[in-house]
C-alpha cells in the first residue's frame, strides 16, 4: 500500500527527487528508506528503477546496511513462493558496493551462498566485477547450475569475475566458450533475410494471416515496404487476445510514418481493439487537430490513476507543446505511482511550459529514474546547488552512463 504523495513517506516510495533532497532534514527519513526497500513499492519492477535512488539516501543518510541484510535472512526467505522479495534489497546491496560501501558486499556474499534466490545475488556479484567479493563461488554455481543457468550469467562483454571462474571451472569455461560461439554465429547471420522479397503483397498477407511458420517474417517484410495493408492487418490481429503475431504487427507499425494518421484516428476514437497502438502513432505523428483527443485521454487516465494509459497522450501533447496539458502534467509527476511514466512528463514539460519546468528539472536531478535525471542534467537552471550536483552524478561510477555523459557535458557549458 503506498502512502500519500504528500508524505515524505510517499514521496520515497514513488522515487521523487524531492523527497531525497528534503530526507537529510527529516527525522525518522531512514526508517522510510528500509521502510521502502523491505516493501518494495514499484508499481512496475521490471521496469521502474529505485535500487540507486535508495543506495544513495543510505549512504546520504549514514544508515547501516543491516536492517537489509535482515530482512534478506528472514525466516520467511525460504517459504515466501513471492520471487521479487529480495529482489530490491539485493540490488541496494550491490549499489552500495558501488558506491565504496564495501560492507554491504558481506551480505550479499553470504545470501548468494544461503538464500532463497541465491542465483539473483550470484549475477550481482558477477555484474560488480570483482573478482575479490566472489572469490570461492565458482564451486557452488558450478554445481547448482545446469548448463541454462550458467549460459544466464555470461554477461554480455568482457568480466573479471567470469573469467576468474573459467580458468578454475570446466563448466563455466564451456559456458564461456559457447557464449563466444554464439556471439559469432550470430554476426555471421547478421545478413539481409532473403526469400521474401520476391513475393507478392496478397501471398505476404495470406501467409501472415495463416500465422503458420514465416508469418511472423511476412509481417516484417509487409513493414520494411510501408504497405498500408498492414494497418488491415492489425485490425484483425490486435482485437484479440495478445499474441506473437500481434506483437510483431506492433513492431513493424513503428517503422511507418504520418501515413498511418487517418487510422489511427479512426482507432483511437473507437477505443477498440487497436486504440492503443492509434494512441501510439498519434503521440508520434500527430498535428494540432489531435490534442482534444489527447486530452480527454491523459484527463480518463489521471482520473482513473491509470499511470499506464497516460504514456501516450503525455508523450503526445508534449511533442505537440500542448499548454493546456500543463496541470496534468504536474499532477501526474507528483501522484503517479509508474516512476516509469517521469521521464515523459518531464520532457513534456521542458517543452511545453520550460519556465514551470524549471523547478521539476531541479527535483528530477535526485529522481530514482535514470531518463528522469539524464533529462534534467540537460535542462536544470545552473546554480551552486545543481552544479555539485551534476559533479556527482558525472563522477558517480554507479550511475548510468547516459547521465554520466549529460552531467558531463553540461557542466562544460
Amino acid at each position: 500500500m503506498l502512502e500519500s504523495a504528500g508524505t515524505l513517506h510517499g514521496q520515497l516510495q514513488r522515487g521523487l527527487g524531492r523527497a531525497a533532497r528534503r530526507a537529510a532534514d527529516t527525522r525518522g527519513a531512514g526508517e522510510y528508506v528500509y521502510a521502502c526497500v523491505r516493501r518494495d513499492p514499484r508499481w512496475d519492477r521490471q521496469c521502474e528503477s529505485r535500487r540507486l535512488y535508495y543506495a544513495r539516501l543510505m549512504v546520504d543518510l549514514e544508515l547501516p546496511a543491516g536492517p537489509v541484510a535482515e530482512h534478506l535472512f528472514d525466516p520467511s526467505d525460504h517459504t515466501d513462493p513471492d520471487e521479487w522479495r529480495v529482489d530490491l534489497a539485493l540490488g541496494v546491496l550491490a549499489d552500495l558496493v558501488r558506491l565504496s560501501r564495501r560492507e554491504a558486499a558481506a551480505p550479499l556474499r553470504r545470501y548468494a551462498e544461503e538464500g532463497a534466490q541465491w542465483f539473483d545475488a550470484v549475477a550481482e556479484l558477477i555484474d560488480l566485477e570483482d573478482p575479490s567479493l566472489a572469490a570461492g563461488l565458482d564451486s557452488l554455481v558450478a554445481a547448482r547450475c545446469d548448463d541454462a543457468d550458467l549460459a544466464l550469467l555470461i554477461p554480455g562483454r568482457y568480466n573479471p569475475v567470469i573469467e576468474a571462474w573459467a580458468a578454475r571451472q570446466p563448466r563455466v569455461a564451456e559456458a564461456l566458450a559457447r557464449h563466444r560461439e554464439a556471439g559469432r554465429a550470430a554476426r555471421r547471420a547478421m545478413v539481409p533475410a532473403s526469400g521474401r522479397e520476391g513475393q507478392s503483397e496478397a501471398e505476404l498477407l495470406d501467409l501472415a494471416r495463416r500465422r503458420g511458420e514465416g508469418a511472423i517474417a511476412a509481417i516484417f517484410e509487409l513493414g520494411r515496404r510501408r504497405t498500408l495493408a498492414l494497418l488491415d492487418l492489425a485490425e484483425e490481429l490486435l482485437p484479440q487476445r495478445p499474441s506473437r503475431f500481434g506483437g510483431a504487427v506492433c513492431r513493424a507499425l513503428r517503422e511507418y510514418g504520418p501515413e498511418t494518421l487517418p487510422r489511427a484516428r479512426m482507432w483511437a476514437a473507437e477505443r477498440g481493439g487497436c486504440a492503443d497502438m492509434g494512441l501510439r502513432i498519434l503521440a508520434r505523428f500527430g498535428t494540432r487537430q489531435d490534442i482534444p483527443l489527447l486530452m480527454d485521454e491523459l484527463n480518463g487516465a489521471v482520473a482513473r490513476r491509470d499511470w499506464a494509459d497516460a504514456a501516450s497522450p503525455i508523450e503526445g501533447l508534449g511533442r505537440l507543446r500542448a499548454g493546456e496539458a500543463v496541470p496534468l502534467l504536474k499532477t501526474a509527476w507528483t501522484e503517479s505511482t509508474y516512476a516509469y511514466l517521469r521521464p515523459r512528463i518531464l520532457t513534456a514539460l521542458t517543452r511545453t511550459a520550460p519556465h514551470t519546468a524549471e523547478s521539476y528539472t531541479v527535483e528530477g536531478l535526485w529522481d530514482c529514474e535514470e531518463g528522469v535525471r539524464a533529462e534534467a542534467a540537460r535542462t536544470a537552471p545552473l546554480t551552486r546547488e545543481t552544479s555539485l550536483r551534476l559533479r556527482r552524478l558525472h563522477h558517480d561510477d554507479a550511475e548510468d552512463p547516459a547521465v554520466r555523459a549529460a552531467a558531463g557535458a553540461r557542466m562544460m557549458t
